[in-house]
């Protein structure tokens, strides 16, 4: 138990079951820690029980579990097996439905008692509340329209909610299975990526394409005068784990499914560029739907169609809304957030601290005399060490940088939802005539199509952008208007997706970006997920070890801590040429030997 009892119930919200799990910690109303399950297992879009994040969010809080009032899980199991059961029903073996029901719809109280280890009280969250309690309940509005759109969850697909005060109502829906995420995630299926993955590829590749197939993709879906919508289910199969488009879909587009990891042509850009045009036009009816349904001036979102960058720029510019805030963590990890307001309500009566949510370094951090150790038993050469000495580390990287070199940077708190904003984070000199190809084809190992934000100062932002508000989470995309030559951050239309960094909110990051501008008169760097393609952002500084060592980032920072490619000690790269464990084991077992 904690010495002094917390003020305030403490509340931990789960999401988990599906795709990228994760625990959110709120006490007395305050968001204190999340995390996602990946991070920690090493496994992408873990959909385990988040048991590695809910000890260390809860570590993080300075709690235990015994501390926990109240666990909020982010979905209804029991209405979730009611469509899903409708859906597998022609494919079931001859068993007990009944059996079946109890069995599955009972998984995450049993999980939450067996796994966690805690035995109090749960709370469950529908879906799309949760979704809409992460948008609204951390928007710092007094009222706002809420608008959430995803695959689906229990049955809805979209809904439109109301916030004003503590109450949060949802008052419309669209339902299971006509389903705008669905739409997308099956035309990124039919373009040879990987649903629930690659869907910001297709929002990546449609700037290289023209909207030819634009009026086909609209036969696909019927948006009515009043901002609903639906499907022609003659094109769709959701029941078919092969693919979710009927042999109809290809006749319709006249275009063949793509072979994954085959060549990407022009007819793929185009057709991911109408399926963007649709998007948005869709996004849009349903944004003027809700300022019907709901007056206010203020517009929240959340799902996974939210993170559609270059949609929310146009909500942002063309939509009947003042101001609009989306969850940062906008996918179904936030629901974890979502949840836990939500249970935090139920039990007060009144809705979280009602600030914005200013911040997603959320996450576990690592303090540099931990990393001296690691660094010390792994050979005591081949590393600088700036312990008490933040400017000249600051100049150093900031030095290697303006030199051309690409950084590895592991700093404080760990990200959460699906951006590295300066924390976990590839950085670079924006201004490399080569640097995108490069990042992309040795350091990330990853398509070469694929676009790298910009992080800014944001009192400079304006001199650089077409943005005249703060984007501190890379949630919509803008116009670049520097007077510099950007070619790393600059996409194929003339975009980038920006962060905004100030010294309250980010720290050293910003003071890293300011010593940049000193040396280069560019008040910005390439910011991109300290990550290899197909593993999650790294978590510890053994996971950023190994990704430095695997890849060909030029200097790896960890902390106060500088170590240069060159050198590295033979000893570290003998080490690692060995049998690399499995993913899920990897942190552990090189903490191990080392």
């Amino acid at each position: 138990m904690t010495a002094h009892r917390p003020d305030g119930p403490v509340v931990v919200g789960i999401s988990a079951h599906f795709h990228d799990s994760a625990c959110a910690v709120l006490v007395g109303g305050r968001l204190v820690a999340a995390a996602h399950e990946e991070r920690f297992t090493r496994v992408k879009q873990d959909p385990g029980m988040p048991r590695a994040a809910f000890r260390a969010c809860l570590r993080q809080a300075g709690l235990t579990v015994a501390d926990v009032d109240c666990v909020a899980y982010y979905e209804d199991p029991v209405k979730k097996l009611d469509r899903q059961l409708w859906m597998a029903l022609p494919h079931l073996p001859d068993i007990r439905p009944d059996a079946f029901f109890r069995l599955d719809a009972d998984r995450p109280r049993r999980e939450i008692r067996e796994v966690l280890g805690f035995d109090g009280r749960v709370e469950i969250v529908d879906h799309h509340l949760s979704h809409a309690a992460s948008a609204y309940y951390y928007s710092g509005f007094a009222d706002a329209a809420v608008l959430t759109v995803d695959a689906v969850g229990e049955w809805a697909t979209t809904t439109w909610g109301r916030g004003t005060e503590d109450e949060l109502d949802l008052v419309a829906e669209v339902q299971f299975p006509h389903s705008l995420g669905l739409l997308y995630s099956t035309l990124t299926g039919h373009l040879g990526f990987e649903v629930n993955e690659g869907e910001y590829k297709v929002m990546g590749l449609a700037p290289y394409g023209e909207p030819r197939f634009a009026d086909a993709v609209r036969q696909l879906i019927d948006v009515a005068a009043d901002g609903t919508f639906t499907l022609d289910l003659a094109y769709f199969d959701f029941r078919n784990p092969a693919g979710m488009g009927t042999p109809k879909l290809a006749d319709l587009l006249g275009v063949a499914p793509r072979v994954p990891e085959s060549e990407i042509e022009q007819v793929h850009c185009d057709l991911a560029r109408s399926l963007q045009v649709v998007t948005e036009e869709t996004l849009l009816a349903l944004v003027d739907r809700a300022k019907r349904l709901t007056p206010s001036d203020n517009l929240c979102m959340a799902g996974g169609v939210a993170l559609n960058v270059v949609a929310v720029r146009r909500i942002v510019e063309e939509g009947p809304f003042s101001d609009v805030f989306v969850q940062p963590a906008a996918g179904d990890a936030g629901g974890s957030l979502g949840a836990a307001a939500v249970a935090h309500q139920r039990l007060t009566g009144r809705r979280p601290t009602p600030a914005r949510m200013r911040s997603a370094l959320l996450g576990p951090a690592h303090p540099a005399d931990e990393v001296a150790r690691l660094l010390e038993a792994a050979g005591r050469d081949g590393f600088l060490d700036f312990r008490g000495r933040e400017p000249e580390l600051l100049d150093a990287v900031a030095d290697r940088l303006a030199a051309g070199k690409v950084v590895g940077w592991f700093h404080g708190r760990m990200e959460f939802g699906p951006r590295a904003l300066g924390s976990r984070s590839i950085l670079a000199d924006p201004r490399g005539a080569d640097t995108r190809d490069r990042i992309n084809a040795v350091v990330k190992l990853r398509e070469a199509f694929r676009p790298f934000a910009p992080a800014v100062l944001a009192e400079r932002a304006e001199e650089h952008f077409r943005l005249d508000h703060e984007s501190p989470f890379m949630l919509e995309t803008c116009e670049v208007v520097s007077p510099l030559d950007l070619p790393a951050i600059t996409h194929v239309d003339g975009s980038a997706r920006v962060q905004t960094v100030t010294e309250a909110a980010n720290g050293r990051f910003y003071r890293l970006i300011r010593a940049f501008d000193e040396r280069t008169d560019c008040p910005l760097v390439l910011n991109t997920s300290f990550n290899l393609r197909g593993e999650p952002i790294v978590h510890t500084p053994v996971d950023a070890m190994l990704c430095f060592l695997r890849s060909a980032i030029d200097c790896l920072v960890l902390e106060d801590f500088v170590i240069d490619r060159g050198t590295v000690p033979e000893s570290w790269l003998t080490w690692f040429e060995g049998t690399v464990p499995p993913r899920s084991t990897v942190s552990d077992t090189v903490y191990t030997l080392l």
